[in-house]
């Protein structure tokens, strides 16, 4: 019983987790397509091929912000910033498919969501120092207004 308690604390963040591995693999059978159908020195491997390593190499910091932000203050607005880093990742590297400036938007809107995950563990483990040490407790004050900002996110 105990470990269903853990689960529904980290079930969203879990399938967003699941669903960037998903589209890991994707980026991986790009580039292997892109490598078995055409000689690995054209323009083309090598924009997939460095994409697909930009992408990675940001990888483990959203994956850090992302779990963080979402034990240590709400699992729902994190998820949902990592939801729309994953989008924002996917057009990224399509754009960078087609020229290097197309990906240019992608690139700053992936890095206003780290911003924002990166702030929202900020937030959270400040919140529990505030409860741990004074016995002031303001998470569902900072849930509530976490959970709004989340939506904008969604603006240009």
């Amino acid at each position: 019983m105990e470990s269903c308690k853990v689960v529904e604390n980290i079930y969203l963040l879990v399938i967003v987790t699941l669903i960037s591995v998903l589209q890991n693999v994707f980026f991986a059978q790009k580039v292997e397509r892109e490598c078995k159908n055409r000689n690995m020195s054209t323009s083309a491997f090598e924009r997939v091929s460095c994409a697909n390593r930009n992408c990675m190499d940001a990888y483990p910091t959203f994956l850090a912000v992302m779990w963080c932000a979402g034990v240590c203050l709400s699992q729902a607005p994190a998820a949902f910033a990592g939801i729309i880093y994953l989008l924002v990742r996917q057009k990224y590297f399509i754009g960078y498919l087609g020229q290097s400036s197309q990906s240019t938007p992608g690139y700053l809107f992936g890095k206003r969501i780290i911003s924002f995950l990166s702030l929202m563990c900020i937030v959270g483990v400040f919140n529990y120092l505030l409860w741990r040490y004074y016995g002031s407790d303001y998470k569902e004050y900072v849930e509530t207004i976490t959970n709004a900002a989340s939506a904008l996110l969604l603006l240009p």
